[in-house]
């Protein structure tokens, strides 16, 4: 679903945003969201995830730093934190979206805006995560197809 990708694409633009600057401030976020032209629904879909994300950071970064062996959080580069965030979020409160959706589009996003690196590391991150939740093949069509 589009409005989903796009909505995803934006929460981690916000998340990184906030990140950078090291403001979370709720002006901060207003300002985010009116710099960005989108539809009500990916604008709609991006604030639940980002609010998602702040609510359950201690939780999301511990499940983060337990999949992401040799690597401290506070190290990831800041885009591959923001996009791992969004989907460990997803995995963790969105039981709507499977599994694999959800890894997939954290695996384009690291794509786009990552290293050469990132997609792959954001795979095998999330998919370990995904087991240790308990909810790998979550959503999946029992013929295999999604």
């Amino acid at each position: 679903m589009a409005s989903r990708r796009e909505g995803r694409e934006l929460a981690v633009q916000a998340l990184y945003q906030l990140e950078v600057t090291g403001d979370e401030s709720g002006a901060a976020l207003t300002h985010f969201w009116r710099q960005f032209s989108t539809s009500d629904s990916a604008r709609d879909f991006a604030m639940t995830l980002v609010e998602g994300v702040r609510r359950e950071r201690r939780r999301i970064d511990a499940l983060l730093a337990e999949a992401a062996e040799h690597w401290r959080v506070s190290r990831l580069s800041k885009v591959d934190a923001s996009v791992l965030r969004v989907a460990i979020y997803e995995l963790l409160s969105c039981p709507d979206v499977p599994t694999r959706v959800s890894i997939d589009e954290a695996i384009e996003i690291a794509r786009r805006f990552g290293t050469a690196d990132s997609a792959a590391f954001v795979n095998g991150v999330l998919d370990r995560v995904a087991e240790d939740l308990g909810v790998k093949g979550r959503g999946d069509d029992p013929e295999g197809t999604p």
